[in-house]
């Protein structure tokens, strides 16, 4: 090792001393190989649905009939007040970037060990309007997908979905409201570029499905193509 390296080994050590980096769960001092969760949080108090085993789960069964994809999972349950809820709500308003990447890596994982992501030639996520990423800085599914390529090393694909117009919060909307709210919403460009192909879409959380199926349609106007889908969370 280098005397620069050992320096920046030293620095690291220091800013670990004065300002060590802290568990998202519990608040107690991460070892040098955790990120954001100590192991004990990570596995004890992240509830895993383990769909990416079951090939009928609930995410799959929520696009039955109202839009046509490969297979479909989800990393773990949300729940009101519970650990994932409170992770992401860090990653999209206090602007812990790290979370995202973090989720993108565990869900990566859970799917590298049976290999579900076989076939798939890229990640596409679920795009804010400009205006809104403007606002908050980045994308949060963008992160979560980047995660996911560290782990999967499939291209995540930013240039091809884009929504077309600003759209209402869906945060207290009927299931119908949210569908009528997300049509025609989502388009795709460059589509002579990506005919033929399998897409994972991803998206932080699964509510209602009304904005992934919508995603879905406008990449199914792309001829040959078809469509998985993976959420960090899916709500009850």
């Amino acid at each position: 090792m280098s005397l620069s390296d050992n320096i920046k080994d030293l620095g690291h050590g220091l800013s670990h001393l004065f300002y060590p980096r802290l568990c998202e769960g519990c608040s107690k001092p991460l070892l040098a190989e955790e990120e954001v969760l100590c192991l004990n949080c990570n596995v004890f108090n992240l509830p895993r649905t383990a769909y990416h085993h079951i090939a009928e789960n609930e995410t799959c069964m929520r696009f039955t009939g109202r839009v046509s994809v490969v297979r479909a999972t989800s990393f773990a349950y949300f729940t009101a007040d519970g650990l994932l809820q409170y992770l992401l709500h860090q990653l999209k308003y206090n602007d812990k970037k790290e979370v995202g990447t973090y989720l993108g890596k565990q869900l990566g994982y859970d799917l590298q060990q049976v290999n579900w992501h076989k076939g798939i030639d890229g990640i596409v996520p679920v795009p804010l309007h400009p205006a809104k990423e403007a606002q908050r800085g980045y994308n949060q599914t963008q992160l979560i997908a980047e995660g996911m390529c560290d782990v999967l090393q499939l291209p995540v694909i930013n240039n091809l979905l884009y929504r077309t117009r600003h759209t209402e919060s869906q945060t207290q909307k009927t299931r119908e409201e949210r569908i009528n709210n997300m049509a025609g919403a989502f388009a795709v460009k460059n589509t002579t570029d990506y005919q033929s192909k399998h897409f994972l879409l991803i998206d932080d959380v699964l509510t209602t499905g009304a904005t992934l199926e919508a995603c879905a349609q406008a990449l199914l106007t792309i001829p040959q193509t078809s469509i998985s889908i993976a959420t960090i969370g899916v709500a009850n």
